[in-house]
C-alpha cells in the first residue's frame, strides 16, 4: 500500500532556506579564497573581491610560515594516531562486545564518561606527567613526537571505541558461530570476518582521531618545540607575529589557513561513503 508523502515545507521555501544556508557557509570559504589572492591593503580595507590578484602568496608561504615541516609533523602524527587508535579500537571493542566479564559494563559506561573531560583540564596534568618521566627515566619527551602522539591517543582511543562498540553490535553474532565451528580462533574472527566488515566504523574512528590531531593547538604549542610543532601551531606563531606594527600579511595568513584545510577536506570527499555508513551504523544487515 502506497502513502503519500507531505512536506513540512513548500519547494520553493526548501529551496530558498538550503540556498541561504549554503550561502551562509560558503562566504566566509570564498573570503579566504579572495583574500589569499588578494593584496593586504585590500584586505585590511575590507576589500572582497581582490583588487590585486598576488598568486604569489601560497608560494612564500613555504619559507615564512614554514609550513613544510608543520604539515610533515601533523601528518606523521596525526596519521599514526589515526591508525593506530582504528586498529586497538575494533579488538576492544569486539571484546566488549562479543565476551562477557566482570568489570565489562564499568568500561562501557567509563568510555562514556571520559567525554564529558575537558581537554583543558589535563593540560597541566599531561605536561607534569611527560616533565616527570623525563626527570626520572632521563629521556626526551617534551618537544617530541611520541609525547604527542601518546597524548593524541589517549584522548583519541575512548571515543574510537565507543564508536566500534555500536558498529559491532550490528554485525551478527552468527558470523562469529559458524567461524568457530569451522575452528576459527578469535584472532582469525576478528582479522579475517570483523574488521573486513567494519570498514565504515573504522573509517569513523581513524578520521576522528586524524581531525584531533591535525586541529588541537592546545597541547602541541606545549608539548612541542620549533622542530616538531605542527602546522595549526605553525600557523598559530605566524599569525602572532602579525600582530601590532605595519600591514599583516593578510594573504599568506589566508593561504596557508586553506591549505591546512584542504588535507581534510579531501579526506572527507575520499571516505564519504563509509562515513555515511559508519555514522548510520548500516554496515551489515
Amino acid at each position: 500500500m502506497k502513502t503519500d508523502v507531505h512536506r513540512l515545507l513548500p519547494r520553493w521555501l526548501q529551496g530558498t532556506i538550503i540556498t541561504l544556508l549554503g550561502l551562509f557557509v560558503a562566504t566566509p570559504v570564498l573570503y579566504m579564497l579572495f583574500a589569499s589572492v588578494n593584496d593586504d591593503l585590500a584586505v585590511a580595507a575590507g576589500d572582497f573581491w581582490p583588487s590585486a590578484f598576488h598568486p604569489g602568496n601560497y608560494a612564500e608561504i613555504w619559507d615564512t610560515v614554514e609550513l613544510g615541516a608543520g604539515l610533515s609533523n601533523s601528518v606523521l602524527v596525526a596519521g599514526s594516531v589515526a591508525v593506530v587508535s582504528a586498529l586497538v579500537s575494533v579488538a576492544t571493542a569486539y571484546v566488549l562486545v562479543r565476551f562477557r566479564f566482570l568489570g565489562r559494563g564499568l568500561i562501557l559506561r567509563g568510555l562514556l564518561a571520559l567525554q564529558s573531560i575537558p581537554g583543558t583540564l589535563m593540560l597541566l596534568p599531561v605536561f607534569v606527567l611527560f616533565a616527570n618521566l623525563s626527570r626520572i627515566l632521563s629521556i626526551d619527551t617534551i618537544g617530541t613526537r611520541w609525547a604527542l602522539f601518546v597524548t593524541y591517543l589517549t584522548f583519541a582511543l575512548p571515543f574510537s571505541t565507543w564508536v566500534m562498540v555500536t558498529y559491532l553490535r550490528g554485525l551478527p553474532a552468527e558470523l562469529d558461530e559458524a567461524a568457530r565451528l569451522d575452528g576459527a580462533s578469535s584472532w582469525r574472527i576478528l582479522r579475517s570476518i570483523v574488521i573486513p566488515l567494519s570498514w565504515p566504523g573504522l573509517v569513523v574512528s581513524a578520521i576522528f582521531a586524524f581531525l584531533l590531531g591535525w586541529n588541537d593547538v592546545l597541547f602541541a604549542s606545549v608539548i612541542t618545540d620549533a622542530d616538531t610543532r605542527t602546522a595549526a601551531v605553525a600557523l598559530q606563531v605566524f599569525g602572532a607575529t602579525q600582530e601590532g606594527g605595519a600591514v599583516p600579511l593578510y594573504g599568506q595568513l589566508m593561504a596557508s589557513a586553506l591549505v591546512c584545510a584542504l588535507p581534510v577536506v579531501v579526506l572527507y570527499l575520499a571516505f564519504q561513503r563509509f562515513l555515511v555508513g559508519g555514522l548510520t551504523a548500516g554496515g551489515v544487515k
